[in-house]
């Protein structure tokens, strides 16, 4: 591995550390949440995971001079939303997936009763956590831009919006391209505003700021091609999950609209894109570089 790529190894390690022992301090103070529905939330919430989200918050808000600790509710409530996507996502009224992280999914575990009101429950918290948490430290205006950001990239028009068009039917297009609008809102969209939200909250430029919303644009595409490839030549062990689904269901992907070859030439293309997007940064942006680097790696 490069020494960048050990330089990103380590600053993720000590994020999702960081990360992990704030979730355990919220869900050990909290004594609000009914004990079975804490259960549930936590068994998705605390389940691992890259944590690339919260991350790519961290990393953004590093880039402005803002110590990564200060955006750290706003990792979590990005992380909160990411988890119950995934949570509802493998329901069997969605991808019916019974593994989710290497684990029974929470349904498996759970019900379904109960897993879509964790689920519903971990959406509403990530505001409650944000707004708690950022108001105290930030200026007002950063805080309102940063949540909008959130909110759209998580609503009608952003993740919400992606399932739809990834699920029905009746909402499928025939271009090949429609792919590409499935994995800006379904996935792209959280995890620009990932990146974004950091960057905002730590206070920079406007300039800077689109080049952070073009590389986390770029990013999200080319995270879910290499999800899609994955889904396609990787291993139950390997990814946590069940491989396959998306050729069982017969679903729209980068693989079954241009084929597996075609697929990785345009996650290598988007991961350069997202590097590109980094220009106006200095070193300060190398671990981000890395990231992209890193993702395409995945998909040879």
């Amino acid at each position: 591995m490069s020494e960048n790529g050990s330089s990103l190894e380590l600053r993720m390690y000590q994020c999702k550390d960081a990360f992990n022992l704030e979730i355990s301090r919220l869900f050990k103070e909290d004594k609000t949440i009914p004990s079975r529905l804490k259960e549930a939330m936590g068994y998705s919430l605390e389940a691992g995971g890259k944590r690339l989200r919260p991350f790519l918050c961290m990393a953004g808000a590093e880039l402005a001079g803002c110590p990564a600790t200060e955006v750290m509710p706003m990792a979590m409530a990005l992380e909160m939303f990411h988890t119950a996507s995934l949570i509802h996502d493998d329901l069997p009224c969605m991808d019916d997936d019974p593994l989710r992280r290497g684990k029974p999914s929470n349904h498996i575990v759970f019900g379904e009763c109960l897993a879509t009101l964790a689920g519903d429950s971990l959406l509403l918290w990530a505001f409650e956590t944000a707004i708690q948490g950022l108001f105290p430290h930030f200026p007002p205006g950063r805080v309102f831009k940063a949540l909008k950001v959130f909110a759209q990239a998580i609503g009608p028009s952003g993740v919400c919006a992606g399932q739809v068009l990834d699920t029905d039917p009746s909402s499928r297009k025939p271009e090949p391209d429609f792919v590409r609008e499935i994995a800006l809102l379904k996935t792209g969209t959280l995890i620009r505003a990932s990146v974004l939200t950091g960057g905002i909250l730590g206070g920079l430029a406007e300039d800077r700021e689109a080049a952070l919303y073009n590389y986390g644009t770029h990013l999200g595409t080319a995270f879910q091609v290499v999800d899609d490839l994955l889904d396609r030549t990787g291993t139950t062990e390997k990814l946590g999950k069940t491989p396959g689904k998306d050729t069982a269901q017969n679903k729209l992907t980068f693989v079954s609209a241009y084929g597996l070859e075609t697929a990785k030439t345009i996650a290598l293309s988007e991961s350069l894109a997202a590097v590109r997007a980094l220009s106006c940064f200095g070193t300060e942006a190398d671990n981000l570089r890395s990231l992209a680097t890193v993702l395409s790696e995945r998909s040879s």
